[in-house]
């Protein structure tokens, strides 16, 4: 319990997968003036070092980030600003990201750089070295609020929030195997209190069948309006680890699945080495 640690996995194809979904979303939530709330429930340590022994043990973020090049993805170039901001040396257009980058920003520290002066932020973070990385990661004050802490508890807390308009994103390590039915039984009661609120889950193919069981939860929930994007390396096989990710949102903005629809299949080709990625963007639930 609490061994995870992002920093192993930072900047792969799951990260890119749900930051430009996160980026998207909260693109949409700012093109309005009225304010919003951010809730990270599992923050992470937000910013990565790919220099790191971590990151260099694994070398997830060579087949993640380290294969796109910014000029193949003008339609992400808010995306690529963020993780430029964090590195000396911007990304250039036409080579890819592989040993080019020095850090890799996290969702705390990608929504932060995008929430306007009245716009809060909630960051939960139950393990207590990448919460204390958090704390020296993000810019405290009094919008933006760094708590450690069970983040599934943490969303009940802070929800429905003074704005009445928030994004939450939800990623949680799933360590536990529990940890599927705590995401749907967390975002159904969550939804119940504050309905209108928009929605990421993000899930890691590992065992499809815990999938499947997760997305025929949200299915026969009664919410409506759920998307299903997902994005894989090679097809699904038990025993060899993480092999696709994806992302389900509840109440998304209606610019979302047009976008992701374009972006999914040049994603999968700039990712495919093996020739064995797929991507999937589907309506789970309608309006």
């Amino acid at each position: 319990m609490l061994s995870y640690r992002h920093s192993f996995h930072a900047g792969n194809f799951a990260d890119v997968l749900k930051h430009i979904v996160q980026v998207e979303i909260i693109d949409y939530f700012t093109q309005k003036d009225k304010v919003f709330d951010y809730i990270d429930t599992h923050s992470g340590a937000g910013l990565f070092n790919l220099s790191s022994e971590h990151a260099n043990k694994t070398g997830e973020y060579l087949n993640g980030i380290g294969k796109l090049k910014q000029a193949d993805f003008p339609e992400l170039s808010r995306y690529f600003a963020a993780i430029d901001a964090h590195n000396v040396k911007p990304l250039t257009p036409n080579a890819s990201a592989a040993g080019n980058l020095e850090y890799y920003p996290g969702s705390p520290v990608i929504a932060q750089q995008f929430l306007r002066h009245d716009d809060k932020a909630w960051l939960f973070e139950l393990h207590p070295t990448d919460f204390d990385l958090l704390s020296e990661n993000i810019r405290q004050s009094r919008r933006v609020r760094v708590k450690q802490g069970d983040g599934f508890q943490g969303l009940m807390s802070v929800i429905p929030p003074v704005s009445r308009r928030a994004f939450v994103l939800i990623d949680p390590p799933y360590e536990i195997k529990t940890d599927y039915q705590k995401v749907f039984t967390t975002v159904a009661k969550a939804h119940k209190k504050f309905a209108s609120g928009t929605y990421a889950i993000w899930y890691p193919v590992v065992d499809r069948h815990r999938i499947d069981k997760l997305e025929k939860s949200f299915i026969n929930s009664g919410i409506r309006d759920i998307q299903r994007f997902e994005l894989g390396l090679s097809a699904d096989t038990e025993g060899r680890g993480m092999t696709s990710s994806g992302m389900i949102v509840i109440n998304p903005p209606w610019t979302l699945m047009k976008k992701m629809n374009e972006l999914l299949p040049k994603l999968v080709k700039a990712l495919d080495e093996n020739k064995a990625a797929f991507y999937k963007s589907d309506i789970l639930v309608a309006e």
